[in-house]
């Protein structure tokens, strides 16, 4: 059995961030994309149990940034792939369930390592198939190896027993709580942290006891495909993680609904969250539990500035929270919300940070490249035209030059609390600035919307930040600092409202959302 030392069990470090001004940090990259563009245009196969199963029906992943450039072809799933899938699932879940916690664990700790060997290459895929420049796709490859490393060491402390949650003793009593694993689990995994979100609703479930079916975004599967083949690497069981990309009706939506599926982990729109949550909820033939839902879904979110501000501060705040990869991102600051008193300098120092983005190829290392596919930019550029008759167009709203799908930072101003381009999640790069009376009515706008995942608060004044901490409803809130870039162990992550469930990924307790608590009690007199 492998085992792991104490020292990796008990001590959990943050995978720590590239510094590309170095030189050989930036070599180093350089060679990372050589070598992943060599590989470029592959064929990848789903993987069902000991199956590698080329489809002729595949997804073909673009380069967002070169629509010229096909990444790879993906082998796409069907109802009857997916009926298979979970025939196989549910037969390696009976055995996989009896593996040690501890053996569960090292097979991340195992992934985790090698993935780290190998981070420049992973962050180079990044880079190509998602549109993400080196430091976002630096950030998202930490994530997921801090990911790997953090779970394993959560579960092996959710095994001790009643560390979790000591009970109440009396005598002539022996009692416990354990936390056994629910059984198989869909995971669909975004296109916007291919890598770290996939991989950490993956190896959550996995790492629990649980078997998972891995539906991966559409536009990032190649992504998918090299985790799944680096968990197959370090010898995970097969049946454990199945590879099953495919259509979100055909495959996503039928395993939702299957009467085997325990619990769905989800990251994406709210539209599709809601559907996946209405469809889950319904008791199908055959089934004899409540599936669990664990959904992240979006968000509307928000940066706050009240005249004691630190405004130089604040507007770097908002231009990094509303702009980094693109404004893809669930946590990005697409709204801005200023005090009357600094609206006009705060605003100018935006639109001149804004000015300063340069846009290109992510694989130059351009600060912004594009949007995911055709269908994100048809979208933006609709909200784009919105917000040219709801607000004062200060920069951007046009397509940026190159062959893909690029689109200007774009700031509009003077924008009511209750248009469109403030009520509504774009995912891109657009940014709706409005104007409070005060800090008090600023924090009201900012509540005025069905979405709660991050917001921040510029303020030099405690009694205010006491307030905001109080009284500005998401679930991560930040002081003074940008309100994108949770750390996995340091700041929980998850949302409220149609933000999702709150599931806190990254947290000490996110484990128990894939394990059911079983309270045993022996008489000992």
């Amino acid at each position: 059995m492998m085992m792991t030392t104490t020292m990796e069990i008990t001590t959990f470090k943050n995978e720590p961030f590239t510094d590309f001004t170095l030189k050989e940090n930036k070599q180093m990259m350089h060679s990372a994309l050589e070598k992943v563009k060599g590989e470029i245009g592959g064929k990848y196969p789903l993987y069902i149990g000991t199956e590698e199963i080329y489809t002729q029906d595949m997804i073909t992943s673009l380069n967002p940034g070169n629509v010229d450039e096909i990444i790879g072809y993906v082998s796409k799933g069907s109802k009857e792939l997916a009926e298979k899938a979970m025939t196989v699932a549910l037969d390696a879940f009976e055995s996989w369930k009896k593996v040690s916690p501890i053996e569960r664990a090292d097979y991340l700790f195992r992934a985790a390592a090698l993935m780290r060997e190998r981070k420049h290459e992973f962050s180079a895929a990044l880079i190509l198939e998602s549109g993400k420049n080196w430091a976002e796709a630096d950030a998202d490859t930490a994530e997921a190896i801090d990911f790997l490393e953090f779970y394993a060491r959560e579960m092996i402390r959710l095994s001790e027993t009643d560390i979790h949650q000591p009970l109440t003793k009396i005598e002539g009593d022996d009692n416990h709580i354990t936390y056994i694993p629910l059984g198989v689990g869909i995971v669909i995994s975004p296109f916007n942290f291919p890598l770290a979100i996939m991989a950490g609703t993956a190896v959550a479930g996995i790492v629990a006891g649980n078997c998972v079916i891995l539906k991966p975004a559409d536009n990032t599967p190649v992504i998918a495909a090299k985790f799944v083949e680096l968990m197959k690497e370090v010898g995970l069981p097969d049946g454990v993680l199945t590879f099953l990309p495919g259509d979100a009706l055909e495959v996503g939506e039928y395993l939702v609904e299957h009467p085997k599926t325990r619990f769905i982990s989800f990251t994406g729109s709210r539209e599709v969250g809601c559907r996946i949550y209405e469809r889950a909820s319904k008791v199908q033939s055959g089934q004899i539990w409540l599936k669990r839902v664990i959904a992240e879904m979006g968000g509307k979110d928000g940066v706050v500035v009240d005249e004691t501000a630190n405004l130089d501060a604040a507007a770097y705040g908002i231009v990094a929270s509303a702009f980094g990869f693109q404004g893809q991102k669930c946590s990005a600051g697409s709204r801005a919300i200023i005090v009357e008193a600094v609206y006009d300098e705060v605003v100018e120092r935006v639109v001149e940070l804004t000015k300063q983005l340069k846009q290109g190829l992510p694989e130059e290392n351009a600060a912004i490249g594009p949007v995911i596919d055709q269908k994100s930019f048809d979208k933006v550029m609709k909200y784009i035209e919105i917000g040219k008759e709801e607000g004062k167009l200060l920069t951007g709203g046009s397509k940026a030059e190159g062959n893909g799908y690029y689109i200007e930072p774009t700031v509009f101003s003077d924008v009511s609390p209750k248009s469109r381009i403030m009520q509504e999640e774009i995912f891109g790069p657009v940014l709706a600035i409005c104007k409070a009376a005060n800090w008090e009515e600023a924090i009201h706008i900012y509540n005025d919307t069905e979405y709660g995942l991050t917001g921040a608060f510029f303020s030099q004044v405690e009694e205010r930040i006491d307030h905001a901490l109080s009284n500005m409803h998401c679930g991560n809130l930040y002081i003074n600092k940008k309100c994108t870039g949770a750390l996995v162990g340091v700041h929980p992550f998850g949302g409220f409202n149609m933000s999702g469930t709150d599931s806190k990924a990254g947290g000490y307790d996110y484990l128990l959302l894939f394990t059911q608590a079983k309270m045993t009690s022996r008489k000992t007199k």
